[in-house]
């Protein structure tokens, strides 16, 4: 009988956590910034192989820097997230060196009743100070591996790992399903990762992206509105940009990655709104 569970990609903010979701999965499930806390959402990556079906978690990472009502949102869907999971994967970074948050990232996961693996990021970097501090941390946890999520170093051999922590069930999704992903949220979420890789630190990381509509045309076209919600007027001047040109480089390459992505054609509608109260109403 083949195996399946649950496994949770766990660690402090830009450790690469959605970069090794989207390799493990082998498809942009997860986006990915230099950004603080892109990954806002958990988000289900799912594996399905000869041996069973892994359906990963990709999680907000621990950002203790501020105090605004979204982090507190974001670590209490973390803490939620790590409950009754099979597996847990504890994600770093060698070239970062310990800190508060990662001291509370081990708080966390030492109270977690679960496999726990270690899995030491990015040993594709020239310079890994740290890495040898990590390594000790060995001994607390069921399993160690080094990859490189961006170079794909590894993942099959972290994959094998994964599956003999499992037990046999069976699976949560159909074979040929990859994410629980709705489409809506998946393309607002591209767009906020073309927004942050394009304006990098000039805008808050509170910048929001709602999908309002979705329509098919006879021609087969899709035409997509979608609203950039910030949250002061001087952030809307940056998304926009002189003569409208930062929005519409935003627009651009969202467009072309759904294109390649839906294998269809795209008319994308982008507007920019400013509402400072938007985290209040923000959900998990």
């Amino acid at each position: 009988m083949p195996k399946s569970g649950f496994v949770v990609l766990f660690g402090r903010s830009n450790v690469g956590k959605s970069t090794l979701l989207n390799a493990i999965i082998g498809s942009k499930i997860s986006i990915t910034t230099p950004k603080p806390q892109t990954t806002r959402l958990p988000i289900q990556g799912i594996l399905t192989r000869d041996e069973g079906q892994i359906v990963f978690v990709d999680t907000p990472g621990i950002y203790k820097k501020r105090r605004d009502e979204l982090t507190k949102k974001l670590l209490e869907t973390v803490k939620q997230s790590l409950k009754e999971v099979d597996v847990v994967g504890y994600v770093i970074d060698p070239t970062r060196e310990i800190g508060d948050e990662e001291r509370e990232a081990l708080r966390i996961i030492k109270q977690i009743d679960a496999k726990k693996i270690l899995i030491i990021n990015k040993i594709d970097e020239r310079k890994k100070p740290f890495i040898d501090f990590y390594r000790d941390l060995s001994p607390e946890f069921d399993a160690t591996i080094e990859v490189s999520a961006l170079r794909e170093t590894n993942i099959q051999a972290l994959i094998n790992i994964l599956f003999s922590f499992l037990k046999e069930g069976n699976y949560f999704y159909p074979e040929h399903q990859i994410t629980n992903i709705p489409n809506a949220f998946w393309i607002a979420e591209l767009i906020r990762e073309k927004l942050f890789l394009r304006l990098r630190q000039e805008v808050p990381y509170t910048t929001h992206v709602e999908v309002t509509d979705i329509e098919e045309k006879e021609n087969g076209m899709l035409v997509i509105s979608a609203t950039i919600f910030t949250t002061d007027d001087r952030y809307k001047r940056m998304i926009i940009g002189k003569g409208g040109q930062g929005i519409k480089e935003i627009g651009q390459s969202t467009r072309k990655e759904l294109e390649g992505a839906m294998n269809r054609k795209i008319f994308l509608e982008l507007t920019v709104d400013v509402d400072p109260h938007w985290t209040e109403r923000f959900e998990m």
